[in-house]
């Protein structure tokens, strides 16, 4: 009897699960098998149908050298939307995930390569689409969030703001008026935000031909508007907060924004800034914001896989 147990148990938790992705159809990953999906982070099937054809293809698919990939594409995946969710650091990563330092290179060669950009941008207009909108917007919100950097954070990119009273950095964003994000600059919390939207406006405008309104808050007043019209042919709104009201009052569309800063303080990593690099912490935000839309777009009422 013990013995039959014990192989029933066996038998249970060996079942192989199939993957379709690119590392195990013409890569080596089959040779490290496929993880048993178990974490809330974890996609399920209908998420990974919506991802799989968004993934961008490897380079050593395309001819330009290196070797084919020994890990799967979703347990790599899931390894990074657990870290971001739980703000674990990377060598704590669980066990049946592949090794921490896979994850983190997979990871590193997205951010350098702008790869997690491309593959949020494809998720972000395939939302779009779903809600019978254009993929690209015309209207937009931008605002800034700052938050407290953690140690390892250098002074070289770290500041204090004054209003705010924080030590750290400062996430500037733009939205669109689904919430879904279009830009993202990380900077010193000491940075303003008219300097900071100024760059980070020329960003979007570029990447963005036919937006064509961004509404804002008072810390965008001045001479911004007018450099915006002449420069992106974009007209910067100002939103401003009636002397009248008294405490906290919802803004129109400024609460888009404000949205999406509710979304990335549910992602634990990003309480705090946590990375060395402004890069890596843009790269953070942008992984929190594909695990929003892909969920967005599996549908709230479906169950776990």
């Amino acid at each position: 009897m013990p013995q039959s147990s014990v192989s029933m148990s066996w038998q249970s938790t060996s079942v192989a699960l199939e993957c379709d992705c690119l590392a195990h159809r013409f890569g080596n990953a089959a040779d490290n098998g496929v993880r048993e999906r178990r974490y809330p982070t974890d996609m399920t099937d209908v998420e990974w149908a919506w991802v799989r054809p968004l993934l961008p293809v490897p380079g050593w698919m395309r001819g330009r050298g290196g070797q084919p990939e020994a890990y799967c594409h979703r347990a790599i995946l899931d390894a990074i939307r657990c870290l971001v969710d739980n703000g674990i650091k990377w060598r704590a990563m669980p066990a049946d995930f592949p090794p921490w330092d896979r994850a983190y290179a997979f990871f590193r060669r997205w951010r350098d390569h702008g790869l997690v950009r491309e593959f949020h941008d494809r998720l972000r207009a395939r939302v779009r689409e779903t809600l019978g909108n254009d993929p690209e917007p015309t209207a937009g919100v931008i605002g800034s969030q700052s938050v407290k950097a953690d140690a390892v954070v250098g002074t070289d990119s770290r500041g204090y703001d004054g209003g705010k009273q924080i030590n750290g950095r400062k996430r500037h964003v733009v939205v669109d008026t689904l919430g879904l994000l279009l830009g993202v600059m990380v900077t010193s919390a000491d940075v303003g935000d008219r300097a900071a939207a100024q760059v980070l406006l020329a960003r979007v405008a570029d990447a963005h031909h036919r937006l064509a309104l961004v509404w804002a808050d008072g810390g965008c007043t001045g001479s911004l508007v007018e450099h915006c019209l002449a420069t992106f042919a974009l007209v910067l709104a100002i939103v401003k907060r009636s002397d009248d009201v008294k405490g906290f009052v919802v803004l129109p569309k400024r609460w888009i924004v404000e949205r999406l800063f509710a979304h990335l303080m549910q992602s634990r990593r990003l309480a705090r800034d946590y990375e060395r690099r402004t890069a890596s912490a843009e790269a953070m935000i942008l992984w929190s914001m594909t695990m929003v839309m892909s969920r967005r777009l599996a549908g709230p009422h479906l169950g776990r896989a």
